[in-house]
Parts: C-alpha cells; structure tokens; sequence
C-alpha cells in the first residue's frame, strides 16, 4: 500500500483523484487542501469515512504546516493538484495566481526535496512528486489538424497559462538539479461531477434550470477537447504510480467541440432530461446569449495522446456523448451539492463578464 499526499484534494479533479484511489485501489490518501472558494469537503464525502482516508487543510504557502505534514504521513508520492485554475479570474486579479501556482509549487517542491533527502535508500528510490499541469500552457492551435504533443514549445496566452508553464518549468528545474523525481502531465478540458459551477458547462446547467441566460463568449467558435474527469483520475494514477520519472504525458479526450456545440448539447439534454422548464422558458437554447470575447482568448486546443496510450495504456472511457449525459444527469440528481455553492459566495455568473 502507497500512501498518497494529494494537494487541491477537494477541488474538482483533486476529488475525483481522491475517490478513484479510495475506492479502486488499496492506497491511502493525505488530502491537503486550503478550502478556497473552489475547495468542497462534500466532494470527498463519499470516501472521507475510509480509514484510509485523511485530511490535512494546509496552504502550500505555508512552508513550516508542509513540513509537519511531510513528517507527520510520510508519503511515498505526492499529487500535486492545487492551483488556482480559472482563466477569467487570472485576468481579473492575476495575484493570486502567482502566488499559488508559482510560489506554492515552489514551497512544496522544497518541502518535498528536504523531506525526500532524508529518506532512506529504499523509500528515497520509490518517491514520486506528480505534477499535474495543464494543456493551455502551449497556448493556441491554429487552422490545420495539428495537435499539442508533449514536444510542443509553450505559449502560455493569460496569466492563469502563464503561472501553470512556470510551475511546470520549475518541476523540471528540481528534477535536474536536485534529483527529485518527478513527473508532470498536462490534460485537456475536464467536465463531470462535482464541477466547480462559473465553468462553462455546470454553469451552462445550472443557469438553464433557473432560467437564467447561458453566456457564450464571442461567436462560440472556439474549440476545446473535453476530457470526463473520471477518466483523468485514472490516467493520472496510472502515471503517478507507474510513469517513468523525467516524464510527461499529454492527456485529452479525443473529443473536440466548439464552444457553442458543448452549449447546444446541453440544452438538448436538459429538454430530454428536465422538460419541465422554467417559468417563461419555451427552449432551452432560448437561453443563449452571446457575449464580448475573453481578452486573449485561445480558438482551439487539442491534445495528442498517443503516448500515454502507448506506454501506459491508459485510453478514455467516456465519449462527450456519454459523459455529458452523465454529467448533466448528476447535476439533476445532486441539488444538496450545488444548492449550497450558489447560495454562497459564487453568484452564478462568469467571472470575466463585467459591466
């Protein structure tokens, strides 16, 4: 049994990592997670009763809490999950992802060293530092069918992209010159349970049952590969427990729409799935309201998996068919979850649209 330091563990991949290793494997888990705004303990409810299961709520700022961590679970592999993650308010308040991104990857890659070097031989030869990173830090794919390989140079295109290159530049960094090991994967779009709702698609969902408009920036044009979260969760074991150290591994879902199309799909479901709509609402696509583009907005992203496939044998299991059937089906089947976050401090609106 493995015991995994998992970081942004509440968050919406974090948790969807946290439940697959508690119910699919025998390894045990060490949550650390500072409960932001986007950090949800009921995520982890459906595990948070197994005794191998433990939380720890630390901001990977704090440095000396790190360290008592470190000591305390003695970890054989770290997951390094917690980030600030929305483009939006990255350019609204670019700040916090610097600090977070960047000096928190920083601080735990120290903690991480300082704890590793004490080992002994036979735990210093089977630790893992995992860094999950993201596709946006290559920036934008333009005409043509290329795709993001993971010998693609990096052109982050807003600070949130920008703040990820440079944690992943700094992954590497502690691989080369202190030996820690290391891994880095970057995915494509995540959707699926338990989303934080001011992303496209929960918001898309929730906001459609209230009645309230579905904002789509620009014309909808632009293009992403949509990964279901659960699928992530377990490429992302797989390479924190099985990749080669010096590796990254691109992971995407095969599965490429317009923005405007993940909206229009959304709304076909709801008419199949929730026909009783809001009071005023004919259809669902009514809704659609299309609004100023985000500055800098990337058109498309699209990621080529081939070798995490190849040499890990991971492959998606959920087409966009079947996991948007599954995802808006949670969102119907699971108020008592979302209920709470658009009663607090989220507004159900993207961050970005102002005025």
């Amino acid at each position: 049994m493995k015991r995994i330091l998992v970081t942004g563990g509440a968050g919406f991949i974090g948790s969807a990592v946290v439940r697959h290793i508690i119910n699919g494997t025998p390894d045990a888990v060490v949550v650390v997670d500072k409960l932001t705004y986007a950090g949800n303990l009921m995520s982890l409810s459906p595990v948070a009763d197994s005794d191998r299961f433990a939380f720890e709520q630390v901001d990977i700022c704090d440095r000396a809490t790190l360290d008592r961590v470190f000591q305390r679970y003695r970890p054989d592999c770290v997951m390094h999950l917690a980030a600030e993650s929305h483009v939006d308010r990255s350019i609204d308040g670019p700040a916090a992802f610097i600090e977070t991104n960047i000096v928190g990857t920083y601080t735990l890659l120290e903690a991480a060293r300082v704890y590793w070097n004490a080992c002994g031989a036979e735990e210093k030869a089977a630790f893992r530092f995992h860094h999950i990173s993201t596709d946006e830090v290559y920036g934008d794919l333009r005409g043509g069918d290329d795709f993001f390989r993971e010998t693609t140079p990096y052109a982050p295109s807003s600070p949130y992209s920008a703040s990820k290159a440079s944690s992943d530049h700094l992954v590497r960094a502690w691989l080369r010159t202190y030996g820690l090991p290391t891994l880095i994967t970057n995915c494509s779009n995540n959707y699926g349970p338990y989303h934080f709702p001011e992303k496209l698609i929960p918001l898309t969902i929730l906001n459609a049952l209230a009645g309230k408009p579905l904002p789509v920036y620009g014309n909808g044009q632009q293009i992403r590969d949509w990964l279901y979260v659960e699928d992530h969760a377990r490429a992302l074991y797989r390479v924190a427990t099985s990749g080669t150290v010096g590796g990254t591994w691109n992971i995407g879902g095969h599965n490429e729409r317009k923005n405007i199309e993940v909206v229009e799909t959304i709304c076909a479901l709801l008419e199949e799935l929730a026909p009783e709509k809001p009071q005023g609402v004919t259809q669902y696509r009514s809704l659609i309201t299309h609004v100023d583009d985000r500055p800098g907005h990337d058109l498309r992203y699209a990621i080529d998996a081939t070798r995490i496939a190849r040499e890990l044998g991971w492959s998606p299991e959920e087409t966009f068919e079947s996991g948007m059937r599954k995802t808006v089906r949670w969102y119907l089947a699971n108020e008592a979850w979302w209920r709470p976050v658009l009663d607090g401090s989220y507004r159900s609106e993207r961050p970005g649209l102002k005025g």
